[in-house]
């Protein structure tokens, strides 16, 4: 026929086709995958569901990882070791990438270790939106930084780069059947929202967790695994034994260190009565405790916080944190000497008002930080360089006023007796709030299970646990006022109260140079020198208004000079408010002693080793005395040795969410916090005053 095409020609052409379709198919479908990070271990790359995407479409890109046998890597929670894998994106504007879609993990036991992960293939999907205005015949270009860790016996990092393409088209074309099978393989481990009720209850060193619902059943469940959201909530290596009845499972394992009472995130791994697994996200709550009337927990009522609150605060009058404060107590005592049953009523009354507010304004403090979702503790002002610096500022002040450099509110000395009289009410009142700002760096025996119980209670058992801890502080001095014959028993006034006053200085000179020290462990060399600048500032005004009360003349010229030292003192609180925290170091008394951390002592615990912790900060007094007269003598360090008891130290000078975490499992918010791990067993708490007795014999269990 004219015109035809020859048949041989046709099926040179059909050939030659078919060849390049055969050629050309691979790489079109390899938009779908990046370039590959390969190792011995694993290969890595970035992956899409579509080969070609289209202008406003919604995607899914994941990170593919292709495992040796016996390899595994990590879900977001890693368990005792491990670290999950991260991915950062440079991607052209308009473009987003979701979070990653954590498929349900597998537990890994090597040892006495257990981790949670993946093995063979896995892929971490993300959600990516293509932009509207996205042309077709262009290109979708993202660049990756990814890395992860891959663990056999042995635990290795690895990282990579990676730049995916994707052509934008008119219509959306799908990866090749390798890839998408991969995707289909992480969604058959998504977790499924629960259908069931789930609840928590714990006790000294268990966990259990219920799950309620229909579809429970022993023909059901045959068997299920609970992986927590957060590290340390449970002991990841124990069993988790299981029971199943008609509409009700249980699993009861071993709490573990991060253990905090509350709500918590994790999932329930179940194989049913087929061998299929599934993975259900549970939101676990607290089960109802007895102790629903008085909204404290079920361990410590009311009445017993109550109790050790006032117990912890009239044993904390004798301890090293309170003792600057003596000094301002002893003067005011000794100016009680000869006064009237009405002021001196008066005064001890003042000053249990001034202890009051101040545990009250710490309490609302500490709730209202709590409830805006940060953790802190007992002494938390402490750890703000600001508040230490001005803490020294304000010891040196009164040091100075105790020795007569200047008189505070001497101006107001004619103005009549009853102004007179108000100020020694205000200062019996300062004196109260004194007290308990520079006692809170530690605690006093029965205040460490007072605190953190009543910070995990409702707001008004807080606020009377706090009272009742005010009111033992102040009951010393509260007595001397109901029973004014003990004061009136004090050598009459006279020269003798002022060589007092002046020798009760010189506690508070000591107490700004412990605060500096203190200051130069959190703020480095830089906080030191604005401290230090403004001491010599603290001591230039309280000279200029000495000179102006005591001198004569053009008094506005050393007032005015005094006005501008304290804008000074402004300026630099300014700069260390601004300043960054250093690390802190607080002194280490012993060499053995290694830096505490949970997956530490996770791993020491797990090897069946015997571990001491100890918290401490820089500015906890009492901690300090406890190195030096027990935790560094021969005794103590030859008992560590003899009994192979590994020494960690953790390190509260300034905020560790770590330590708090771990302070907050054993439902304590304050320093100094001592507790021994003997090997197997569950931890024992030593007391916050320690003697080498009672560290040595806690050894021995």
């Amino acid at each position: 026929m004219p015109g035809s095409f020859p048949t041989a020609a046709w099926s040179s052409w059909r050939t030659l086709i078919a060849a390049l379709l055969l050629v050309l198919t691979p790489m079109l479908a390899v938009a779908a995958e990046s370039n590959v990070q390969q190792s011995p271990r694993a290969t890595v790359s970035l992956v899409s569901e579509y080969a070609a995407v289209s202008p406003g479409q919604q995607l899914r890109i994941g990170l593919r990882q292709r495992l040796a046998p016996h390899w595994h890597t990590y879900w977001k929670n890693p368990g005792d070791a491990g670290s999950p894998p991260s991915i950062t994106f440079k991607a052209p504007d308009g473009i987003t990438v979701g979070e990653i879609a954590w498929p349900g993990p597998d537990r890994f036991i090597i040892g006495p270790v257990a981790s949670y992960g993946y093995e063979n293939e896995i892929v971490f999907p993300m959600a990516l939106t293509v932009p509207k205005d996205a042309r077709p015949g262009s290109q979708l270009v993202l660049e990756a930084d990814a890395d992860w860790v891959v663990c056999e016996k042995e635990c290795i990092p690895e990282d990579g780069k990676f730049r995916l393409a994707l052509p934008v088209e008119a219509d959306a074309r799908p990866a090749r059947t390798e890839i998408l099978a991969a995707f289909k393989n992480a969604d058959a481990r998504q977790p499924q929202p629960s259908p069931w009720r789930a609840s928590v209850s714990a006790d000294e060193s268990t966990l259990q967790l219920a799950v309620e619902g229909e579809g429970i059943a022993p023909t059901s469940v045959q068997s299920a695994l609970y992986f927590p959201d957060s590290w340390g909530v449970v002991d990841h290596v124990a069993d988790q034994v299981l029971t199943v009845e008609e509409g009700r499972l249980t699993l009861a394992t071993t709490k573990g260190q991060g253990y905090t009472p509350g709500p918590s995130a994790g999932l329930l791994a179940i194989t049913d009565g087929g061998g299929q697994k599934r993975w259900f996200a549970l939101e676990l709550t607290p089960a109802a405790t007895t102790a629903a009337t008085t909204g404290a927990p079920a361990t410590l009522p009311l009445w017993q916080m109550a109790l050790f609150a006032f117990l912890g605060g009239l044993i904390l009058n004798l301890m090293p944190c309170v003792f600057p404060v003596l000094a301002i107590k002893a003067t005011a005592v000794a100016g009680m000497s000869g006064g009237d049953r009405r002021e001196v009523r008066l005064s001890g009354l003042f000053y249990t008002l001034g202890v009051l507010a101040a545990f009250m304004a710490l309490a609302l403090a500490l709730l209202a930080v709590r409830a805006g979702g940060s953790a802190v503790g007992w002494g938390f002002q402490f750890q703000s360089p600001l508040f230490v610096a001005a803490m020294s500022w304000l010891m040196l002040a009164i040091g100075l006023n105790l020795s007569g450099v200047y008189e505070v509110g001497g101006a107001l000395a004619g103005a009549g007796q009853g102004l007179a009289e108000r100020k020694g009410h205000a200062g019996s009142f300062f004196t109260g709030l004194l007290a308990v700002v520079v006692a809170t760096p530690c605690t006093a025996p029965f205040m460490g299970a007072a605190i953190g119980s009543a910070l995990v209670a409702p707001a008004y058992v807080s606020l009377v646990v706090f009272a009742m801890m005010g009111l033992g502080l102040a009951l010393p001095f509260l007595l001397l006022g109901i029973f004014p014959a003990v004061a009136r028993r004090l050598p009459r006034p006279g020269a003798w109260m002022v060589t007092l006053r002046q020798a009760m200085a010189f506690p508070m000179y000591a107490t700004a140079a412990w605060l500096l020290w203190v200051l130069a462990q959190q703020a480095g060399e830089a906080g030191l020198r604005m401290a230090l600048a403004g001491l010599v500032l603290v001591g230039l005004v309280a000279w200029l208004v000495g000179l102006g009360q005591h001198g004569t003349g053009k008094r506005w010229l050393p007032r005015g000079a005094a006005v501008a030292g304290v804008a000074g003192i402004v300026g630099l609180m300014v700069m260390l408010h601004g300043a960054e925290p250093q690390a802190a170091t607080a002194p280490a008394q012993s060499t053995q002693a290694e830096p505490y951390s949970a997956e530490r002592l996770a791993a020491l615990r797990a090897e069946g080793k015997p571990v001491f912790v100890n918290m401490t900060a820089a500015w906890c007094i009492t901690c300090l005395v406890n190195e030096r007269t027990t935790l560094s003598t021969s005794a103590v360090q030859e008992a560590m040795r003899e009994h192979d008891v590994v020494y960690m130290k953790g390190d509260w000078t300034n905020r560790d969410p770590a330590i708090t975490a771990f302070l907050q499992s054993f439902q304590r918010d304050g320093l100094p916090f001592y507790a021994f791990y003997p090997a197997g067993k569950e931890p024992v708490v030593l007391p916050p005053v320690l003697t080498q007795a009672i560290v040595t014999e806690s050894f021995k269990q």
